[in-house]
């Protein structure tokens, strides 16, 4: 209370001061000095403990236990993916029905989808031992081929039976000429046990794996 009678009184009023009636400044200026004491003692609930709850965060796993065959010797940089706005965020993505998006509101990922994408595709072909044939853009490789991806669907159809999808088209370029080498998508569909953040963040992970390690196997022969 001593915080809620200090800041009226630095507008000159105090509490019980505002209650009481004043005969010649009329009811406006008691209506504004109670919506001030609002206000405040919003502020103080606030300061005392309120506030949003903080919302469970999810992360991707990258695949291990896998070599991928080694073809070429040249320098494959994995540029980071495109995707929509939908799906450039940090939220999960849900299709309650065909052509309608929403988002989980008790779960989301540890970064953008497509910054988390990236960082787990690189690992995962770091965990296949091609880790001295990848990298990221401006590590400074003189690149031999450009690994692009666009994530076309990453997130939960729900409905009677919801499942995990991850949709991913894939090419590779030849970075010194431009020409597309090969191209590819890969999609994973895997059953979700239901549709809390935890189970929707399991199937999607489950289904992500499989499209790591298909994509890796693919692009390793560059």
């Amino acid at each position: 209370m001593g915080l809620l009678r200090s800041g009226f009184e630095a507008y000159g009023v105090t509490f019980w001061n505002m209650l009481k009636p004043a005969p010649r400044r009329g009811r406006r200026l008691r209506l504004a000095a109670l919506c001030l004491a609002a206000v405040s003692l919003t502020g103080c609930a606030s300061l005392l403990g309120g506030g949003d709850k903080p919302i469970p965060t999810f992360d991707l796993s990258a695949p291990t236990g896998f070599t991928a065959p080694r073809g070429g010797t040249g320098q494959l940089v994995v540029a980071t993916p495109t995707a929509l706005a939908v799906l450039d965020t940090e939220k999960i993505l849900v299709q309650p029905a065909p052509g309608q998006i929403s988002y989980l509101g008790s779960a989301q990922w540890s970064d953008r989808l497509p910054a988390l994408f990236q960082a787990r595709l690189l690992e995962t072909f770091e965990n296949a031992s091609r880790a001295r044939s990848v990298a990221r853009p401006g590590e400074r490789i003189v690149a031999d081929y450009l690994l692009l991806t666009d994530i076309r669907m990453f997130g939960l159809e729900a409905g009677a039976s919801p499942q995990a999808v991850v949709d991913v088209s894939a090419k590779v370029v030849n970075d010194r000429t431009g020409r597309i080498l090969a191209a590819q998508v890969f999609t994973a569909r895997v059953p979700a046990a239901g549709t809390k953040g935890p189970e929707v963040a399991l199937a999607l992970d489950q289904a992500a794996d499989t499209v790591f390690t298909d994509l890796v196997k693919w692009a390793a022969r560059f």
